[in-house]
């Protein structure tokens, strides 16, 4: 009873925190999807992580951390490269052009059509995968993990993730709809230390049972590896090569990700905030990685199933009312995720699609109105592609549908890094390369895929990719501009810690190589 009690006090305080003084505000269109341009370095940091984290990290990192190990925090730590390329290359341009969206960014450098690509192409993966896939994994993850307290909403198990995850979409279309991005980061603030405080009762309760933190070596010193041989399946090291294109895609190309960072207070605190959040990697990686680890050397029989890594330690280790701590997170690390992308495509229908091609005269209050209205559209396709995903989990249980899913935004994601690149490093370019390069990265990624099945979809990208860029950047060699020209520090400070940074990567693959 204290766990449910908890869960509902967690929602109505969430509740309240979106949508305090918004219902009945008279908001413009910048306050409602940039929240004013005003947003200071500590809610860009902990807004961006909390809207990173998705449950399926706790069930599907743990559980693969628990089959490779430290290798595992490869995906984690390896984000600070896009973060740093995003804070010192993307987000001061962005900021100088004070753009809405990075459509309107492509649109200066690219063209109209370009730009509408970008727009449509995200609209479409962000309402229907992105948004099925969290809405979804959460449900999945809380009923794994807490079956038997959810039980009260169904005996079956399908019924219970169906109706978790239609409550989840609506409770977060809802503040989201009223709120904007204001209500969005306010309440990701307040999910990502609830997040953290469940993620961090995992990690000592975990080390705790393995008797301390010198055991992770004395155990199983093969497992605090980063680098797994590159004939290994699941995760060669080479698999980074891929891995850097596709953080630019996601942490400086994603609407989703940069939409606090464009609406902050100035520079600084745009740059200030990106920075500490890749600090925050760092740490999520410790504490999704290390319980996995540690669970695999606290057990005399081997788990079934790896993804249960995280039931277990939940299940077995902590008493009533942490449990319900543990669940709010997982829901934190839902809803965060979906109330963020919800936001995101508002802006992107409402700035590039609607103001553009529909309504060229449409006042603040039409923009918002159509944004709202895009959250609405977008909730009914996410629900359906949440139910969508649910049906194939359970027919076919031993899919491992996560990295399919991965395998279907990347053949898009591919094609928005050439869009991106080329947008920042290109002057004036000849348009033509680039969308022929942008177009190829498609049929590139599926005829490596059908001639070459053994490669790693991670190196499949970074071949697609580097295919495209090449010939975006080949025709255009005269509009090259160089990269020193592009970089730019808020301060000596920021740049002190951005060279930190750095350098800190740098030394932890020295470390645990």
């Amino acid at each position: 009873m204290i766990d449910l009690i908890i869960v509902v006090g967690y929602f109505l305080l969430i509740f309240i925190i979106a949508i305090k003084g918004n219902i009945y505000k008279n908001l413009t269109s910048e306050e409602y999807f940039l929240s004013g341009r005003n947003l200071r370095w500590p809610s860009i940091a902990l807004s961006t992580i909390a809207t990173n984290v998705q449950g399926y990290q706790f069930l599907g990192m743990m559980g693969s951390a628990y089959l490779y190990g430290l290798a595992q925090a490869s995906l984690e730590i390896n984000a600070v490269q896009g973060i740093l390329l995003a804070t010192f290359f993307f987000i001061p341009i962005f900021l100088k052009n004070k753009i809405t969206t990075i459509s309107e960014f492509i649109k200066i450098r690219l063209g109209k059509n370009l730009a509408l690509c970008y727009s449509l192409f995200n609209i479409i993966l962000f309402s229907t995968i992105t948004l099925g896939a969290a809405l979804f994994w959460g449900a999945y993850a809380a009923d794994v993990v807490f079956g038997d307290l959810l039980i009260f909403i169904s005996n079956e198990r399908t019924s219970r993730i169906a109706t978790l995850i239609m409550v989840l979409g609506v409770f977060s279309a809802i503040y989201t709809h009223f709120g904007g991005l204001s209500a969005v980061v306010k309440t990701d603030v307040i999910q990502f230390i609830v997040l953290i405080a469940g993620g961090i009762i995992v990690l000592f309760v975990s080390i705790h049972h393995l008797g301390g933190w010198s055991e992770l070596y004395l155990q199983s010193p093969e497992k605090m590896k980063l680098h797994l041989p590159a004939s290994h399946d699941t995760l060669p090291w080479t698999h980074m090569f891929g891995l850097f294109f596709l953080n630019i895609n996601y942490w400086c190309a994603n609407q989703t990700i940069m939409q606090r960072s464009i609406a902050a207070k100035n520079l600084k605190h745009a740059q200030t905030g990106l920075l500490v959040g890749g600090l925050l990697k760092y740490f999520m990686a410790i504490i999704i990685i290390i319980p996995g680890i540690a669970l695999f050397n606290i057990l005399d029989k081997p788990l079934s199933d790896p993804d249960m890594a995280f039931p277990y330690l939940v299940n077995n280790y902590l008493p009533a009312g942490l449990k319900g701590v543990i669940l709010c997170s997982l829901f934190a690390s839902l809803m965060s995720t979906v109330d963020s992308t919800f936001n995101s495509i508002a802006t992107l229908w409402s700035t590039d699609i609607y103001s553009v091609y529909i309504n060229k005269n449409s006042s603040d209050y039409e923009k918002i109105q159509s944004g709202r209205k895009a959250i609405f559209v977008s909730l009914i396709s996410a629900l359906t592609m949440g139910l969508v995903l649910l049906y194939i989990k359970f027919d076919n249980p031993s899919l491992a549908f996560t990295h399919k899913l991965n395998e279907i935004r990347y053949y898009i994601n591919c094609g928005i890094v050439v869009l991106i690149c080329s947008a920042l490093i290109l002057i004036r370019p000849k348009l033509k390369p680039v969308f022929i390069g942008f177009i190829l990265t498609l049929p590139m990624n599926i005829l490596i895929q059908f001639y070459f099945p053994e490669i790693n979809y991670f190196l499949r990208a970074f071949f697609s990719v580097v295919t495209g860029l090449s010939i975006s950047f080949v025709f255009n060699l005269e509009s090259l501009t160089s990269l020193n020209k592009l970089i730019i520090f808020g301060s000596k400070n920021i740049r002190n810690f951005g060279v930190i940074m750095l350098i800190s990567l740098i030394i932890i693959h020295i470390i645990f190589h």
